[in-house]
């Protein structure tokens, strides 16, 4: 059989005794995603790394950049990505489950939301600022899309707090959040701080879901 004829081919998943019937979609989209199969390439731990990836090629959010901070990090593919872009020095990460190691990147194995969380992350940069923050953070989701959306505006806000405090002059911020009623709110407040707000949806984003990412440059 040809190669490009093998590309093609889609796997077929079976639905198995007592395997709900969309836990058999997603398991046969994740399966057939050619992202998935690039990151195994490219040995991404997942593959939302191509996400980062597509918007430093729009943004050049890690051109020249130092130091990185990786909110909601786990697996771990944004670090991977961000160690391998450009001239990153040091990666902080951080999240709620444990990481396996990655050479060069900090990991603290915490909650971002607590002080002591970002005293831990302060610690690490060690009097430095911080090129780009990069907050891939998401709350458990209820079902409910204004309650989930609300829920992420509260990470997305914590991010943006501890952009105040930690951002480099001309540095960046992304964080991804849920379509709502409240995103206007933020792209006003982040217009205030950055020279330039953006949403973009990254082609990896899958389009039936409402995931979007604020891509704020400039730090002013």
């Amino acid at each position: 059989m040809a190669k490009s004829k093998q590309k093609n081919l889609k796997i077929r998943v079976k639905t198995a005794k007592g395997r709900r019937t969309s836990s058999t979609a997603w398991l046969r989209r994740h399966i057939n995603d050619p992202y998935v199969v690039l990151a195994k390439e490219q040995q991404y731990r997942s593959r939302a790394a191509f996400k980062l990836i597509e918007m430093n090629e729009k943004f050049g959010l890690l051109k020249q950049a130092n130091c990185v901070v990786d909110l909601g990090a786990a697996p771990g593919s944004w670090s991977q990505a961000a160690k391998r872009m450009g001239s990153v020095q040091k990666v902080i990460a951080i999240d709620l489950q444990e990481m396996e190691p990655i050479v060069g990147v900090d990991i603290i194995h915490g909650d971002f939301l607590e002080a002591a969380s970002q005293d831990k992350i302060e610690e690490l940069m060690q009097g430095e600022k911080v090129d780009l923050i990069m907050s891939d953070m998401a709350a458990n989701s209820c079902g409910d899309r204004k309650t989930d959306h609300l829920r992420l505006v509260n990470l997305v806000e914590a991010a943006i707090i501890f952009a105040r405090r930690n951002l480099k002059q001309d540095g960046c911020l992304v964080a991804k959040m849920l379509r709502g009623e409240c995103e206007s709110e933020l792209i006003a407040e982040l217009k205030g701080m950055f020279r330039s707000v953006r949403l973009f949806k990254p082609k990896t984003s899958y389009q039936d879901s409402s995931e979007i990412y604020l891509v704020a440059v400039g730090y002013r």
